[in-house]
């Protein structure tokens, strides 16, 4: 009799609890009394971490996409969105990507790693004419505006990111590196400082993190928030109009919900309630952004972030294997590890079991974590040649190729124009939908993301349809030098080498 695990997802927690069972139960899957299913409605594994990388044109987008039926292996993949799971008698009901009828799988035990995504729907116009970047392909069309805008022969691209955490400051920077000064960036963010959580941890860090933003041009606009989004513009909650080729939505998450698994599963946010050892309910596990799972010495929730998901993706995986096995699952003891961020290149921040880094030293260690969690060898040799070609002075163009950039020609910095309109936070979204012809909506010109040598789809200049000054928008923020940075000018020898050192033996052990 065969024995099924049905891992439902295709992020970090799926991944390294397929790499753990396939450990633990070699024997059993080679004989074929244990099958192993992945549904995932993308075909790829997505490496978020260098995702700020991607926009910094510091690699190529398939960098960081890894085909589902390579890396999961011996695991049967299948393209799909799950609908609903049937906890009484185990079966998963999905529809195929290129199919219109469900079908209905059988399980032993089921993993769910579905992650989360950004609330779209409490800002009208988001979701039709703004970017996220969790679903599949986001960040692929996205990536392809900033390819277009940087590489555009004058000065006047505009793009708005909402949300000032972490991520949301890593991208702003990465997009304001990229620009070299023909995209300006502005950061809306609800609070009164971005980075609060890092800032109650760490206050020096954030502080960096600001001046990085500063030195790249970033405006920051604190204690208001995105109400709506047009084809032409992002509208503020304090009425402020932002004119924009872009919007991007960094507003936090939801994890996604499958029908079967209810509310006497999960806490107030919607995320999965998880026991000691990660498991839901009989015979359902899960780990990652759709779950709430504690800490073992503080009891809180642990938090949303890749290295969390992988964690606690691999423990399930190996109590799913003991539990196949007739052992006890195991508690979940990994205390964490530290975060991370980048603000261009040569730029980042660092904590590492409580000590903090920033500049060069922290960039580096920041790159040398996550080649230790490449999907594959061949990926984290791939990204140190990219690596090579930046600190080279070249960078990934829209046409698939490296470029040296022409050096840009400094500029002061300038407030972007801004209409004032007296308007509700809370925009209509027939308002939203009825502004302009449906330029730039994302929905409306899809881009396939595989291909990395396609033209991007066009994206308008906005400035004069909101009525601002052409020759105030060509005024750009100001960014620093144009010469390539230098790890070898910028930090100390012994501190390079030790790098260096790193990172060979960090590839070196992601081959074994």
């Amino acid at each position: 009799m065969t024995r099924r695990v049905v891992l439902v997802g295709g992020g970090y927690v799926t991944l390294h609890a397929c790499i753990r069972l396939r450990r633990a139960l070699r024997r059993e899957i080679q004989a074929g009394t244990v099958e192993l299913v992945v549904i995932s409605a993308d075909e790829a594994h997505n490496f978020h971490g260098f995702t700020g990388e991607v926009l910094a044109g510091m690699m190529p987008l398939r960098r960081t996409r890894t085909p589902l039926d390579r890396i999961c292996r011996p695991a049967t993949v299948i393209h799909a969105r799950v609908t609903t799971i049937d906890r009484q008698h185990r079966t998963v009901t999905y529809l195929p990507v290129a199919s219109a009828e469900s079908r209905t799988l059988s399980y032993d035990e089921l993993i769910v790693g579905t992650g989360g995504r950004e609330p779209v729907d409490v800002v009208p116009g988001l979701a039709d004419h703004g970017f996220t970047l969790r679903g599949p392909g986001e960040l692929g069309r996205f990536a392809a505006v900033v390819e277009q805008l940087s590489a555009a022969g004058e000065v006047g691209g505009r793009i708005v990111v909402a949300g000032g955490g972490l991520a949301g400051v890593e991208l702003a920077s990465a997009i304001a590196d990229r620009g070299r000064g023909r995209i300006a960036v502005d950061l809306v963010h609800a609070g009164e400082q971005v980075l609060p959580t890092l800032r109650a941890e760490h206050p020096s860090l954030a502080r960096t993190a600001e001046r990085d933003l500063a030195d790249l041009g970033v405006r920051v606009l604190s204690a208001v928030r995105l109400a709506a989004v047009t084809p032409t513009a992002a509208i503020l909650s304090d009425g402020t109009i932002l004119p924009a080729d872009a919007v991007l939505g960094v507003i936090g998450q939801r994890p996604v919900l499958i029908a079967g698994l209810g509310t006497d599963l999960r806490d107030p946010e919607g995320r999965l309630l998880t026991g000691p050892d990660l498991s839901v309910a009989d015979h359902v596990w899960a780990a990652g952004d759709a779950a709430r799972v504690r800490h073992l010495r503080t009891g809180l929730p642990v938090p949303a972030n890749a290295l969390w998901a992988i964690k606690g993706g691999a423990h399930v995986g190996t109590n799913v294997a003991r539990v196949l096995q007739g052992r006890p699952p195991r508690r979940f003891g990994y205390r964490g590890l530290g975060q991370a961020a980048s603000f261009g290149l040569g730029r980042s921040v660092a904590e590492l079991y409580g000590v903090p880094f920033t500049g060069p030293l922290a960039w580096v260690l920041r790159l040398s974590f996550f080649l230790r969690f490449m999907p594959s060898r061949r990926t984290a040799v791939g990204v140190l040649g990219d690596v090579g070609r930046v600190l080279g002075g070249k960078r990934f163009g829209a046409d698939g190729r490296w470029h040296r950039p022409k050096p840009g020609q400094p500029v002061s910095p300038a407030v972007s124009p801004t209409v004032s309109l007296s308007v509700s936070p809370s925009v209509s979204p027939s308002m939203s939908r009825s502004v302009g012809d449906g330029r730039g909506s994302r929905r409306s010109d899809p881009m396939d993301v595989a291909s990395s040598s396609g033209s991007a789809p066009s994206a308008p200049r906005m400035v004069e349809a909101a009525g601002a000054n052409p020759a105030e928008s060509s005024r750009r923020c100001a960014t620093p030098g144009t010469s390539p940075f230098s790890l070898v000018t910028h930090t100390p020898a012994a501190a390079c080498q030790a790098c260096a050192t790193s990172i060979t033996a960090l590839v070196a052990h992601n081959a074994t």
